[in-house]
């Protein structure tokens, strides 16, 4: 445990010192335990296991663009990402670890207790045993306090989901603390988020779950004066939930109207026949430079299971917008939220952020062309925004992907008739929908965990 903020950032500096890593560009062809298969041109690991990346074909997809075809991360297995929960004097704190992930811009983050694909925790890799797995695998000792499959990245990822943990243990339990673990507190948590590229992708969609369930602590001080005409005093009244613009049922109408409506097609094809692609360098490109490429990473570290290896992994061309707008009604906070078709959903349409792209993919283009409410997003006021900083995604799979999350408080003259694939959600509602997968997407989890622990100087 730490008693302020300083002493975590001289500990986690340390850490990043004492683990030593390399990483590298690999062309494809070239990558070791990774073969592309001569008939399908697919991207196979030599064991059939981990994942593979393969072509997938989009038809009817409902958006400006009908249809596209583009590679496509196929790992069918379900992996845990697991924070293990414990009290230190009546204070709840989770354990976290510092770990190295070869797609970070900064190498290091802040992970799960338990991160770890089926593959991982199976020994497929010949690696050493997953440090905490004992306490998110039956039967456990702790006290499961939030349990659900969540999807994760549907523009890269064919239905993938991963089971996302938070489980207590007792106070007196005995948890011995590896070297690179720490206890921090939800408050510690909660500072730690504003700072950009340190709180991983996994750990705020584990994080969801706390919001969910209600398990952060401090909501009395996170609300400041409910009664007050603050946005700190609108945000605690959308937590309680006092006066929503829509019932609950009512957006399970909504959200299965829109999935009713979504006529998307899509059918994995082999990766050497998809349209609009190339091999280039070493890599497979989009042939206008936009969206994403394929590329080959080689990784040498002291800190995993395994200590080299060699990976295809997805790469943005651009930075990333991921934004909520929200407006107050009647004094509740009210978050606009979309039902997004989402290519590699497994439903097909997921809850999702106001606003999910990368801007330059409209660069020259109409506005037409471009999503909806994306300017007022970036024409934001400063005076307006409440959230604001860059945050990566996955970093075992993508390749310094990052985006910039928003939140967006808009005029009370706003508009409260949006287009039939919008609605205005409470905060209350939308963590009520975190408790089942399929619901709200890994975007909107993550901007739901930056709101769960908002404070006033995030802003």
């Amino acid at each position: 445990m730490f008693s302020d903020i300083a002493e975590f950032h001289a500990w986690y500096a340390d850490r990043c010192r004492a683990q030593p890593y390399r990483t590298w560009r690999v062309a494809l062809d070239d990558l070791d335990g990774w073969f592309t298969d001569p008939t399908t041109g697919n991207l196979v690991h030599r064991t059939g296991r981990f994942f593979s990346v393969e072509g997938l074909d989009v038809t009817r997809s409902g958006r400006a663009v009908e249809a596209w075809q583009q590679p496509i991360i196929l790992q069918p297995e379900r992996g845990v990402l697991g924070i293990l929960v414990k009290e230190f004097d009546g204070v709840p704190h989770c354990l976290l670890q510092v770990k190295m992930e070869p797609g970070n811009v900064n190498g290091f983050q802040l992970s799960p207790t338990v991160q770890a694909t089926r593959s991982n925790f199976t020994g497929v890799h010949g690696g050493k045993a997953v440090p905490y797995l004992e306490h998110f695998v039956s039967p456990r000792s702790g006290r499961v306090l939030s349990d659900v499959f969540q999807s994760e990245q549907a523009s890269w990822f064919l239905a993938k989901r991963n089971r996302n943990m938070i489980v207590q243990v007792a106070a007196d339990a005995d948890v011995p603390l590896l070297e690179d673990f720490c206890w921090l507190s939800f408050d510690q948590v909660a500072t730690l988020l504003a700072t950009p590229n340190l709180v991983n992708m996994d750990t705020r969609t584990v994080l969801a779950g706390a919001a969910s369930g209600r398990l952060l602590v401090g909501r009395d001080a996170l609300a400041g004066d409910p009664a007050g005409d603050t946005f700190r005093g609108a945000l605690a009244r959308s937590w309680e939930d006092e006066d929503s613009l829509h019932a609950t049922v009512e957006l399970l109408s909504w959200f299965t109207e829109a999935k009713g409506r979504c006529t998307l097609a899509r059918e994995v094809v082999p990766l050497s026949k998809i349209d609009g692609w190339s091999h280039r360098d070493g890599e497979l490109v989009h042939d206008r430079d936009q969206h994403f490429s394929v590329i080959g990473v080689g990784v040498e570290t002291s800190s995993r299971e395994v200590a080299h290896w060699q990976q295809p992994m997805f790469e943005p061309r651009s930075r990333g917008v991921i934004a909520f707008l929200v407006r107050r009604v009647r004094g509740v906070l009210h978050l606009l939220v979309q039902a997004r078709i989402e290519t590699g959903a497994f439903d097909g349409v997921e809850m999702a952020p106001t606003v999910q792209c990368q801007p330059d993919n409209y660069s020259g283009l109409t506005q037409d062309h471009a999503p909806l409410f994306l300017s007022a997003v970036l024409e934001a006021p400063p005076e307006r925004i409440r959230f604001d900083s860059v945050h990566s995604e996955e970093g075992g799979r993508f390749h310094h992907a990052q985006n910039r999350y928003l939140l967006i408080e808009v005029e009370e003259d706003f508009p409260l008739e949006v287009p039939e694939n919008y609605t205005w959600i409470t905060l209350r509602q939308l963590t009520e929908f975190v408790r089942y997968g399929n619901h709200l997407n890994v975007e909107a989890r993550s901007l739901l965990t930056f709101l769960g622990f908002y404070k006033e100087d995030d802003a």
